[in-house]
């Protein structure tokens, strides 16, 4: 067998991600999703219950040690996918230090979904989460201050307690299908499902069909962001509109 045309892993991308501890499920469905040439390289970051306590100085030595890892791994762009987490702190302070510790461009979760409505023309939604009904108010509460108007929210509760934290990777498609075409309102203009370690992929396109609206979730929107970050323009079908279109 000849090996004259076969190139290394991560010939056109190396992406680096940093999740929460307890997330699983980020690693799966990107590297589900991956286009041809393309490598995801992973590290943990921890959770902050308060992080705005400190000035987010805790989260932001947090960040200068995950970028230290990815760096060893000559990742081109660095995405922090935590939605509550990058949600909580301020843009410019997060992806400022994010660049400015990796060398590189940086991407968050909160970015890349406010990025996609915007491709979407998307201005009213309904959001679906794993999380409590406190969490649920602050994310709303992001989204209504950058311009989405949120007209329902439901969670599932799970993230009170680690032991909570980690049954949120096990919610399966069907019931996170469920629980999500539940919150939709005829007046909303697409469905957001929040959680980069909540099981989307597979409910994406179903719901796309059956709600006859765009579904924007954490992990297909920060996959989105990254990989157009970086020019990649390959277009992913089973995964929604905003991977299909745009």
């Amino acid at each position: 067998m000849s090996l004259d045309h076969a190139r290394p892993g991560g010939w056109r991308a190396r992406i680096g991600v940093i999740v929460p501890p307890s997330n699983t499920v980020n690693e799966t469905e990107f590297n589900r999703l991956k286009p041809e040439g393309v490598t995801f390289h992973f590290t943990r970051s921890p959770l902050h219950a308060d992080p705005a306590a400190d000035g987010f100085a805790a989260m932001m030595r947090d960040v200068d040690q995950a970028c230290d890892d990815l760096a060893k791994c000559a990742v081109e762009l660095v995405a922090y996918g935590c939605t509550a987490g990058s949600m909580a702190c301020p843009a410019d302070q997060l992806l400022g230090r994010l660049r400015k510790a990796s060398g590189v461009d940086a991407v968050s979760t909160a970015g890349a979904i406010l990025d996609g409505f915007d491709a979407l023309g998307v201005g009213r939604i309904a959001m679906a989460t794993p999380y409590t009904e406190e969490t649920n108010a602050h994310e709303a509460e992001f989204l209504e201050d950058h311009g989405i108007e949120v007209v329902a929210t439901s969670g599932l509760g799970l993230n009170a307690t680690i032991e909570k934290i980690q049954q949120i990777s096990r919610v399966t498609p069907q019931a996170v299908f469920d629980h999500a075409r539940a919150v939709d309102r005829p007046e909303a203009e697409a469905l957001l499902i929040c959680c980069t370690d909540f099981n989307t992929v597979d409910v994406i396109a179903p719901l796309e069909e059956a709600l006859d609206k765009p579904v924007v979730t954490s992990n297909a929107a920060t996959l989105w962001a990254s990989l157009r970050a970086l020019g990649i323009d390959d277009r992913i079908a089973a995964c929604g509109r905003l991977l299909r279109d745009f």
